[in-house]
C-alpha cells in the first residue's frame, strides 16, 4: 500500500488521478516476432487517444506526464523482478494525469516522493505467465532498452515546447471536445459514446462503396493537432500521411499527401519525387473554389493514377489496402527528431501514429464505415513510391478504411453486466 503522505506531497491536494500504461512484448511477439515492439507502441498511441476522448466526454483533461521510464516502472510496481520471475516482463510506457484543472502544475510536480514511497511499499501478488513456452527475440529487448527515457542528474530531456499561440489553440481548457467533437457525432445524431463502444477493426471491404469528399476532408482535418486527443501530448506533428485514394467522390484516384502541419510543405516537396504535381485540393469539387497553393487544407494530389494494385502490393499484398475508400502510410520524421530529442522519442513517433489511427477508427464508425490498422507493409518500396531517401522520413504504420464485409463467424456480446438487457 502506497503511503498517503507521498501522494499528498505529489498532488498538493489537487483533485485528479494518474493512470499508467505498460506493454508486454510477448503478447505481440508470439505472432509477429521482432515487429512486436512497434505494434506495442502503436497500441500505446491508440490507448492514449482513447483515454483522452473518454476524459473529454466527462469534462476532464488528460495529459502525459514527463516522467522517466524508471519512475513509471517504480510507481506501477513493474520493476519488482522477483515478482516477474516466471512471467513475461512488463515494459513501462507512459503515465498521464486526469484532472479538471490546468495541467501545468501536474506536469511540473516532482514524482520523487511517489517513487520513493512505491519502492518502500509492501506489494502483494505475483505476475502470472501468459504461456508455458516463449521464443526469445533479443532485438526487442535491445530496442526497448535504448529507447527508455532516463533522468540524468535530476533532469529529463524534454520534447520541444509547444509555441504559446498553439498551446492556446490546442488546450481545450473547457474539457469538452473542441475541434474533435463533431468527429464523434455522425449525421444521424449517434453520440460519441455509442461510436466509441461500437468501434471494431474491419477484416474485409466491399471494393465498391465510395466516401463523400466533404467527409473525407473532415476526417483528415481531425488528424491535425487541434483539441483532443492532441492536447494529451506536448510535441508538434512529426507524422504526415501518404494517401492512396481509390473511391472518394469528387477526387481523382491517385497518390496524395496530407500534411498535418502546413509549414512542412517545402520540406516534403524537396524530399519527394520532383515529378509530383502537388496540386492543392479544396473541401469541395466546386471549380469556383480557390485552389491556391497556400491553401491550408493540407491535401495535395501528387499523381493521378489507379493505385489499387500499388496499395495492395505495398501492404504485403493485402486486399484490405485496395478494397476500401483509401489506404495510407504514416510517414514520420525519424532521424532529426531522434537526434534533437533523444532515442526515447522513437517510441513517441509510434504513439503519434497510433493516435492518428484511433481518430480515423472513430471517424470511420461515425461515417457508417469501418477501418483497420495495417502493421505489415514493405517499408523500402513505400519510400521508393514517394521518392524518399535516407532515414529522415520513414513509414511507421499503414491504415485503410471502407465499407466492411461482415464475417458471419464473428459475434458481438455485451461486455459488462450493466450492458446486458434485464430478464423479467
Amino acid at each position: 500500500m502506497l503511503d498517503r503522505g507521498a501522494w499528498n506531497t505529489f498532488t498538493r491536494s489537487r483533485p485528479g488521478f494518474v493512470v499508467g500504461l505498460t506493454s508486454i512484448h510477448w503478447r505481440e511477439a508470439w505472432k509477429y516476432g521482432e515487429r512486436a515492439f512497434r505494434y506495442c507502441q502503436h497500441d500505446t498511441g491508440h490507448a492514449i487517444a482513447s483515454m483522452r476522448f473518454a476524459a473529454a466526454l466527462l469534462g476532464w483533461r488528460l495529459v502525459l506526464l514527463p516522467w522517466s521510464d524508471e519512475e513509471i516502472a517504480a510507481v506501477l510496481g513493474v520493476d519488482r523482478a522477483a515478482d516477474f520471475a516466471d512471467a513475461e516482463a512488463e515494459e513501462p510506457e507512459c503515465v498521464a494525469v486526469v484532472c479538471a484543472e490546468d495541467v501545468g502544475a501536474w506536469r511540473e510536480a516532482d514524482p520523487g516522493a511517489l517513487v520513493a514511497a512505491a519502492r518502500d511499499a509492501a506489494w502483494s501478488g505475483r505476475a502470472n505467465a501468459l504461456s508455458p513456452a516463449r521464443v526469445e527475440w533479443p532485438i526487442i529487448n535491445q530496442v526497448a532498452r535504448v529507447t527508455r527515457r532516463v533522468r540524468v542528474d535530476g533532469e529529463l530531456r524534454d520534447a520541444e515546447p509547444v509555441p504559446p499561440n498553439e498551446e492556446a489553440r490546442r488546450s481545450g481548457a473547457d474539457g469538452g471536445l473542441p475541434g474533435a467533437g463533431p468527429a464523434l457525432q455522425d449525421r444521424e445524431g449517434v453520440g460519441a459514446r455509442a461510436i466509441i463502444l461500437q468501434r471494431r477493426s474491419a477484416v474485409a471491404f466491399d471494393a465498391q462503396s465510395s466516401l463523400p469528399r466533404a467527409r473525407f476532408m473532415s476526417m483528415l482535418a481531425r488528424t491535425r493537432p487541434v483539441g483532443p486527443p492532441w492536447d494529451a501530448i506536448d510535441w508538434s506533428p512529426q507524422v504526415h500521411l501518404l494517401l492512396f485514394v481509390h473511391r472518394v467522390d469528387g477526387l481523382t484516384p491517385g497518390v496524395y499527401a496530407y500534411l498535418r502541419e502546413p509549414a512542412v510543405l517545402p520540406e516534403w516537396r524537396s524530399a519527394t519525387r520532383p515529378e509530383f504535381l502537388w496540386e492543392p485540393q479544396n473541401d469541395s469539387n466546386d471549380s469556383n473554389d480557390s485552389n491556391d497553393s497556400n491553401d491550408s487544407n493540407g491535401l495535395y494530389l501528387l499523381v493521378p493514377v489507379d493505385v489499387t494494385w500499388v496499395a495492395n502490393r505495398l501492404s504485403c499484398d493485402q486486399d484490405i489496402a485496395s478494397d476500401g475508400f483509401f489506404s495510407l502510410g504514416m510517414i514520420a520524421r525519424l532521424e532529426s527528431s531522434i537526434r534533437d530529442r533523444g532515442e526515447w522519442f522513437y517510441r513517441r513517433l509510434f504513439w503519434e501514429c497510433g493516435m492518428i489511427g484511433q481518430v480515423l477508427y472513430l471517424e470511420a464508425e461515425a461515417a457508417g464505415a469501418r477501418a483497420t490498422g495495417i502493421g505489415c507493409f514493405y517499408d523500402d518500396p513505400v519510400h521508393e513510391v514517394a521518392g524518399l531517401t535516407g532515414t529522415e522520413w520513414q513509414s511507421l504504420y499503414h491504415f485503410s478504411m471502407g465499407v466492411p464485409v461482415d464475417d458471419d463467424r464473428l459475434t458481438t456480446e455485451s461486455g459488462y453486466d450493466w450492458e446486458r438487457p434485464s430478464i423479467p
